[in-house]
């Protein structure tokens, strides 16, 4: 395994560590959503009883110890429950849009990563067939076989390693998309519930 990523050059150094990257990123939003739903889920089952006594110092809390974008936004909705409705929902509304930047964390980069890593290994097929072609001008007919065994090796491993990286980089960002999206129309829907439910209206 080694000696086959060696085969593909100095571009597989990039391409390795876009993978890397890619990997950690990967990881982190599976633990990060799968943590946000626990807590979000937790969290609303104990605001039901708070909000029911008007104890919005412990559901203030509570908001905190959850520490997600819903939390955020309901603890300012509790803060700012004594502004007119119309006011309080631009409030609810603004504060949605300055979290959503925590549920797409990263996904700007692992998109990226897809993208350059399938250029590098473009780039590296690119490169190895130069070298290919130089070695059969230098040669005759066939040149070395040697030089030109690693020349085309060269443009098969980045491009297979590109293709490695971008492909799974590229399916998880798409996944993690579809799950904020889903996550803010979740969000919306859980919020208008508690703010009827903070106006007494069920």
């Amino acid at each position: 395994m080694i000696e086959m990523l060696k085969s593909g050059g100095i571009l597989m150094i990039p391409i390795i560590l876009c993978g890397l990257a890619a990997t950690y990123i990967i990881i982190e939003r599976c633990v990060y959503f799968s943590i946000l739903r626990k807590n979000d889920s937790k969290l609303k089952a104990n605001l039901k009883d708070v909000i029911e006594r008007n104890d919005f110092a412990t559901a203030e809390s509570l908001c905190d110890a959850a520490g997600t974008p819903f939390a955020q936004v309901i603890k300012k909705a509790i803060q700012m429950r004594k502004l007119e409705e119309r006011d309080l929902k631009d409030v609810v509304e603004n504060e949605i849009e300055v979290v959503i930047p925590q549920l797409e964390h990263s996904l700007t980069l692992l998109g990226t990563i897809a993208n350059i890593s399938t250029l590098l290994g473009l780039f590296g097929t690119v490169t190895g067939n130069i070298k290919a072609f130089g070695v059969l001008g230098a040669g005759g007919s066939m040149g070395n076989p040697a030089i030109l065994a690693s020349a085309i090796a060269e443009a098969l491993v980045t491009t297979a390693g590109g293709l490695f990286v971008a492909i799974p980089a590229m399916i998880f960002n798409n996944y993690f998309n579809r799950r904020v999206n889903k996550e803010i129309v979740l969000m919306e829907s859980s919020v208008t519930e508690f703010l009827l439910r903070l106006s007494g209206r069920i």
